[in-house]
């Protein structure tokens, strides 16, 4: 059972994230209409899993907000989609480095915060983002105008990195709640959408601030 998870969680990623950043890079209505259908889906998704509880409308204001980041970001600066996508990247490599770390190291579990997952796979999380985002700046693979390897660079992967994993238990907690595993089932092995981006929904308005602020940069 495990492995056939695995399995497809693995196929579902190389179908979804290769999309997405096609839709990042493309632009234009393409990449608006992409973001539209999955805001919309999430919505749903959150409708289902949280119509019973006090934080129902909360939610939605936060989705309008944290998808009209995602929107400003790629639309509204000057960097095309670079920074948007360095934000993605991070929240991916943290969700892979939780993911592996956890399986292969294991070790004590965080417990009620959330059942299935690790101190180890926390660590997984930032380590991963902070050597792959790293490396990819290291040889230009991605460059932004707005993050340059220093300092203040690490502190913005290991603070979305943070973010991104805060998002995800704070979604699995409303999971709890509805007494659901899933927030739905359009991607297998992965769910619904808001599984899939549980932490990008929290990290990508979070960089929005930051960028806002010009705390970094």
């Amino acid at each position: 059972m495990m492995k056939k998870n695995f399995v497809q969680r693995s196929l579902s990623s190389l179908v979804l994230i290769p999309l997405t950043f096609f839709f990042i890079i493309k632009g234009s209505y393409f990449f608006n209409l992409f973001i539209l259908l999955v805001f919309l889906t999430v919505c749903f998704e959150w409708h289902t899993i949280s119509k019973k509880n006090p934080f129902y409308f909360i939610g939605f204001i936060f989705f309008v907000f944290s998808f009209y980041s995602v929107f400003y970001l790629r639309n509204e600066i000057n960097d095309d989609y670079s920074y948007l996508l360095s934000v993605i990247l991070i929240c991916i490599f943290t969700d892979l480095g939780g993911y592996f770390f956890g399986k292969i190291f294991k070790g004590p579990k965080l417990g009620k915060i959330s059942p299935n997952k690790t101190y180890s796979g926390i660590f997984g999380g930032y380590f991963l983002s902070l050597v792959f985002m790293y490396s990819v700046y290291e040889i230009k693979l991605i460059t932004s105008q707005y993050l340059i390897l220093n300092l203040n660079f690490i502190i913005f992967v290991l603070l979305l990195s943070f973010i991104s994993q805060a998002g995800d238990l704070i979604i699995s907690y409303f999971k709890r709640l509805a007494k659901i595993k899933d927030t739905g089932k359009i991607i297998p092995g992965h769910g619904g959408l808001l599984d899939r981006f549980d932490g990008m929904l929290f990290a990508i308005p979070a960089s929005y601030i930051l960028l806002e602020s010009k705390i970094f940069y």
